[in-house]
């Protein structure tokens, strides 16, 4: 079996196909078991955030991986298979372990270095291992691709070089000025209670908006959140559900909104009408002009969610200033690259090539053990043996004799199978394995029986137990 991912990104696409093709939360476990339902695949992970969608899979055929992979993209985005193909990308084995890496140390992240997607790659585990999908490849790899991201984080300045999606539209928003100074004193409005949208009132409150209000379609959560803010020292914080929003969109000054809406949740006859409420000004300006707050400034609107939350033909209004996700794309297109970056690049380099060794030696060891299990058989064989012709021997000598028997099995066996497992750990070295089991005539039974514990005559689709959750 070979590590395969299908997926297609912020690089890849462009943000009207990546709004249409992203996947509902609720949906995840669906595409999960399809994938693994599917001929070639064994293990199934999906990685869904606001700019990439990204389907890994423990596949046995290459060729049947991919087309069926893509199929099953298309299948359940809103997006057909001729219109998706094009944006698609393809890693596979070692290719497909750097691409998860880098993307783990915020390397292929819209905004260079945020710390965010590991987040979103914990809970593409969690999902993985709540479906059941994710066996021992897919663990170890999303597991250790974790300890990369944070290892990067750790060792290099990768924080200083990106920040998150929050703080970049917050910079755009505030068009050159210091961020702080300029939500300092304002009333925000956010639309939202996920972990986006609770990093953003976060973000707000510390650069010292003087209110904040949380609307969100489950109000108990827009309480917790406003809850949480309210115990961390922010003072105006306070819920509203998701139907107040006309009476509270037109006492904003920052509005985000990051929502899992499949449909807009601002359209521009709601922003309009919020403007005009604000202005007095029948058709949403300060007098025709494009200020549209009382300090002359226009209302800023950050929309974080992919599919969009607010109506782009806002980008035409007066008196108010969207910063989008496309927005934000071109943003961050001309920051500047951080040298840490590339000390990040040689983290992950390092980590792919000592994932692929334990994963080559990991194959390798079920049939050193089955080795090592089928010489103590012989041992015990050839002793019960014994002490049928040699009937006078004493409890002590017949123990010496079976440690000595045993001691001369060890020192046989030593030196092979530990250069078996170094030769195992370098490039093609799987078949290391097979010439081992072949060399002993060792039962694949016994093998498959110490890959998959429990499990007589071999291991199932999903082998590879559900591990402890990072």
């Amino acid at each position: 079996m070979s590590l395969l991912v299908v997926g297609l990104s912020h690089r890849s696409a462009p943000v009207s196909v990546l709004e249409r093709a992203a996947l509902e939360s609720g949906m995840r476990g669906k595409l999960l078991h399809d994938t693994v339902s599917a001929e070639p695949a064994a293990e199934a992970a999906v990685l869904s955030t606001c700019n990439r969608l990204e389907l890994y899979a423990d596949v046995d055929k290459f060729h049947a991986g991919v087309a069926e992979l893509s199929t099953l993209l298309a299948r359940h985005s809103d997006v057909s298979l001729d219109e998706l193909t094009p944006y698609l990308y393809v890693h596979y084995e070692d290719r497909a372990v750097h691409h998860l890496f880098s993307v783990a140390c915020g390397l292929d992240s819209m905004v260079v270095g945020e710390g965010q997607i590991l987040g979103q790659i914990k809970d593409a585990l969690a999902v993985a291992q709540d479906e059941h999908t994710a066996g021992r490849l897919l663990n170890d790899l999303f597991q250790q691709a974790l300890r990369v991201g944070k290892r990067a984080h750790t060792e290099t300045g990768i924080d200083k070089a990106g920040q998150s999606l929050v703080t970049v539209g917050l910079e755009t928003l505030a068009d050159g000025r210091e961020v702080a100074p300029w939500v300092a004193g304002k009333r925000v409005l956010v639309i939202g209670a996920g972990s986006m949208s609770s990093l953003a009132a976060t973000t707000l409150a510390r650069r010292g908006a003087t209110e904040l209000v949380i609307a969100n379609r489950t109000l108990e959560r827009a309480n917790r959140l406003a809850a949480s803010l309210a115990e961390a020292g922010t003072s105006g914080a306070r819920a509203v559900p998701v139907g107040e929003l006309a009476a509270e969109l037109p006492r904003a000054d920052i509005v985000v909104s990051c929502t899992g809406a499949t449909g807009l949740v601002l359209t521009a006859d709601a922003v309009r009408d919020a403007l005009r409420d604000r202005t007095g000004s029948p058709d949403g300006g300060s007098d025709g002009g494009p200020d549209g707050g009382p300090d002359g400034e226009p209302v800023a609107l950050l929309d974080l969610a992919m599919p969009r939350d607010i109506d782009a033909a806002v980008h035409r209004l007066d008196g108010v200033r969207l910063v989008d996700i496309e927005s934000l794309a071109e943003a961050a297109a001309d920051a500047p690259m951080a040298a840490d970056v590339d000390k990040v690049r040689d983290i992950v380099t390092e980590e792919v090539a000592a994932f692929g060794a334990a994963q080559r030696a990991a194959v390798i060891t079920p049939t050193v053990v089955a080795l090592r299990a089928m010489a103590s058989e012989v041992v015990a064989g050839e002793m019960a043996r014994l002490e049928g012709r040699l009937q006078g021997l004493d409890d002590k000598q017949r123990a010496e004799i079976t440690q000595t028997v045993r001691r001369v099995v060890d020192k046989l066996l030593h030196a092979p199978t530990v250069r078996v497992k170094e030769l195992a750990g370098e490039p093609g070295g799987a078949g290391y394995a097979d010439a081992l089991r072949e060399l002993f005539d060792l039962d694949p039974q016994a093998v498959a029986a110490v890959s998959s514990p429990g499990q007589p005559g071999g291991a199932g689709r999903h082998s590879g137990a559900e591990q402890e959750r990072p």
